[in-house]
């Protein structure tokens, strides 16, 4: 249990004093944010309550969105990301979780989006790289291709990761985008030789899907991913750091959080230990 996460849209019900209480109270050692939230609590008092509580920020979550072809948008773009390396480093993670953008309206360019994502890496990695923040890529199941995220496999992560210096720019291995791709476990295999896994996620895959998807990933499992699987092949791969349960569900939501977390923690064990 030493190495269980909470991302903060687990529970999105809590406060941000609610989740430093109740992890801290549960003996869950270590939470992953959101910087919308974060930002109305602000970021400094953030980074203290959550020192306070004994808690380690495990990731940031999201810069990205890099494959707009406007000029002035792309530019807009990289100063939030700046910024996004900012916060990360005040809360004192070294995780920048990346979603890196769908196709610009009209456009069918795919691997020309993807390079406009490798030039926003090659800018911003130094920057981050120097504030103690390594550039996140998490490859999204590839429904999200046309809206959310030009980057869907493991592969594809890595090919545009393995561009740049590994402590600039690494992958997200998360379970509800990545179960379905039999190369998986060599991707993975991969990223470990490479020193490239920034992070680890977990969700189930429940069927029927809601409309759009966002929000119907799966507790821990209610579904079809075997999760001690991903968790066996991160092992082999050399991977010790955090694992991070990150579930976007109205069900969980409209939950008491405390009761929520409880159930995280023992599907955790039942399914991933």
């Amino acid at each position: 249990m030493s190495r269980l996460s909470l991302n903060q849209e687990t529970v999105r019900q809590w406060s941000l004093p609610e989740l430093a209480e109740g992890c801290a109270k549960a003996g869950v050692p270590g939470v992953g944010l959101w910087r919308a939230p974060v930002q109305e609590y602000g970021v400094g008092r953030a980074a203290l309550l959550l020192r306070d509580a004994g808690l380690m920020v495990t990731s940031l979550c999201r810069g990205g969105f890099f494959t707009a072809a406007d000029p002035a948008e792309r530019k807009t773009a990289l100063a939030d990301n700046r910024l996004a390396v900012e916060e990360a480093a005040a809360l004192g993670t070294d995780t920048l979780v990346l979603v890196s953008g769908g196709l610009p309206p009209g456009s069918k360019d795919l691997s020309g989006a993807r390079e406009r994502v490798a030039d926003a890496l090659a800018e911003l990695g130094p920057y981050a790289a120097e504030r103690g923040v390594r550039l996140a890529i998490e490859p999204l199941h590839p429904m999200y291709a046309a809206d959310r995220c030009v980057v869907s496999t493991l592969n594809q992560a890595l090919d545009l990761a393995e561009r740049f210096p590994a402590e600039q720019v690494g992958v997200v291995v998360d379970t509800y985008h990545l179960w379905w791709d039999e190369t998986v476990a060599a991707q993975i295999a991969r990223a470990g030789a490479g020193g490239r896994i920034a992070a680890f996620q977990l969700a189930d895959w429940v069927t029927p899907l809601p409309e759009g998807a966002l929000l119907g990933r799966g507790q821990l499992g209610d579904g079809s991913v075997d999760l001690r699987w991903f968790r066996e092949q991160l092992d082999a791969a050399g991977y010790t750091g955090p694992i991070e349960v990150e579930i976007f569900n109205p069900r969980l939501w409209a939950r008491d959080g405390a009761e929520v977390l409880a159930e995280v923690a023992a599907r955790y064990r039942e399914h991933v230990l």
